[in-house]
């Protein structure tokens, strides 16, 4: 028993090196494994490294010859790569010539990309604001900051949506150039100018390397606007308050004399009416309240004819918030808000354009643009008037595809003490003034067009 025992747990080992256990430093993996394991571990591991630092230069270089080799450039290497391939395989000479004019061309273009980063840029502009159609003059310096002559490039600035283009000459290090910069026939928005882009290209167009700088300017261009007269802003010419329709107790404006009512102040008692009447007496006013102006302009695409329409459109609401902003008025300018399609008609917004000052007021315009998703002028008026307190008068800007009984139902939504006027906006209708409903409804070709409207309705 002890015997068969004694071989039933004997153990063979095997070489010098079983169950050692090797660990990859580099991995952080531990292998257990004879010696020859470990090394074909270590020769996997190193071949993984290996490929995948290849593939990291080869994505590199494919990311690089994407931005610099142009569609020219890559036709050159594709005859030069075929022309030595039909040279040396078949022993084709024309073939082989022609790879190496290829090869003499693309190496000759290489040397036009270097300089991109050397350059110093410094891009400034006359004015941040200007007002809509006029040019904007600026200068751009550019000078060679590196230790080496730059061969010639060019400089590409852009401005909204287009692209000025300066040559750039050779510059040794240390010289510079200064160019005069204009932008001219600007239309109204906030208008990006920058980053100035170095673009550095062979002769033939075979590369290009492009470098952007960092300097960036807004450029606010304003809506065009017109000078009001002060006592038509509103159709109201008070100076300390408006009266209005609603009678009260104590204020400004002395309306009638009534009969004393429990409740009244001893203060109001008219005592030589009283004395008259024999009945005690007391006076009554009209509520007299700050001219509080609301401007409210439909900025919905299918509300306006074409985009310059809208234009005039911004122009008159811009006009009479600045001559509001002027007077020192208290004034809301009021423009729908944009609204998802998912949620349209279950959602309300508007934007308000701050009045605070004319500067802030007219960066403000220089933002709003028309709208797909937005609600019709009816419910932006609906919204202006719950969030205005005490309005006295309110101007709703609108374009020629909304009827006039639509602009009757959008002054609806405002108090019945409030003065509406409605502004139709269409450049081929003749400037007149009407009266719709007991509303004033003004049609303006242009913006000149509303001073004299304005004018006309205050003196009648």
């Amino acid at each position: 028993m002890t015997r068969t025992e004694s071989r039933l747990t004997r153990t063979s080992t095997g070489g010098d090196s079983a169950g050692v256990t090797a660990t990859l430093a580099a991995t952080g993996t531990q292998v257990s494994g004879s010696r020859r394991d470990r090394a074909l571990v270590r020769m996997v591991v190193a071949l993984t490294r290996a490929a995948r630092a290849v593939a990291a230069v080869l994505a590199r270089s494919a990311r690089w010859s994407a931005r610099t080799v142009r569609p020219a450039g890559a036709l050159v290497v594709v005859a030069a790569t075929a022309g030595l391939l039909g040279g040396v395989v078949f022993g084709w000479v024309e073939w082989l010539v022609a790879a190496v004019i290829a090869l003499v061309l693309v190496v000759t273009a290489v040397p036009f990309l270097f300089g991109a980063r050397s350059y110093a840029v410094d891009l400034a502009l006359g004015h941040d604001r200007v007002v809509a159609g006029s040019a904007v003059a600026g200068t751009i310096g550019i000078r060679n900051d590196g230790p080496r002559t730059t061969l010639p490039g060019r400089m590409d600035i852009p401005v909204g949506d287009g692209v000025v283009e300066i040559d750039v000459p050779v510059l040794r290090p240390g010289h510079g150039i200064a160019d005069p910069l204009e932008i001219p026939d600007l239309r109204r928005g906030i208008v990006s100018v920058g980053p100035a882009t170095t673009v550095r290209a062979d002769p033939l167009g075979l590369m290009r390397r492009e470098h952007a700088f960092d300097d960036v300017h807004d450029l606010y261009v304003h809506p065009r606007t017109v000078v009001l007269p002060s006592t038509s802003a509103g159709l109201i010419r008070d100076l300390e308050g408006a009266p209005t329709r609603r009678l009260v107790d104590a204020d400004m404006s002395f309306h009638a004399i009534r009969e004393y009512a429990p409740g009244d102040s001893r203060r109001q008692v008219h005592w030589k009416s009283t004395a008259k009447t024999g009945r005690l007496m007391v006076r009554q006013y009209e509520e007299t309240r700050r001219s509080r102006m609301a401007v409210v302009l439909a900025i919905a695409a299918d509300e306006y004819a074409d985009a310059d329409e809208f234009e005039l459109a911004v122009s008159c609401a811009a006009s009479l918030g600045l001559r509001a902003v002027r007077d020192a008025r208290e004034v809301d300018i009021v423009a729908g808000g944009e609204v998802p399609r998912v949620v349209r008609g279950r959602l309300r917004a508007i934007q308000r354009v701050n009045a605070a000052s004319p500067r802030n007021m007219l960066d403000g315009f220089s933002a709003i643009d028309l709208l797909d998703t937005t609600m019709p002028v009816g419910e932006v008026c609906r919204l202006a008037a719950e969030s205005s307190d005490r309005l006295s008068v309110a101007f709703v800007i609108v374009g020629s595809r909304v009827p006039l009984s639509h602009v009757r139902q959008a002054a609806l939504r405002f108090p019945a003490d409030a003065t509406v006027v409605g502004v139709r906006c269409d450049e081929r209708a003749h400037p007149r003034m009407q009266s719709v409903n007991g509303m004033t409804v003004l049609t303006v070709g242009t913006v000149d067009d509303l001073s004299g409207l304005l004018l006309r309705g205050a003196s009648s």
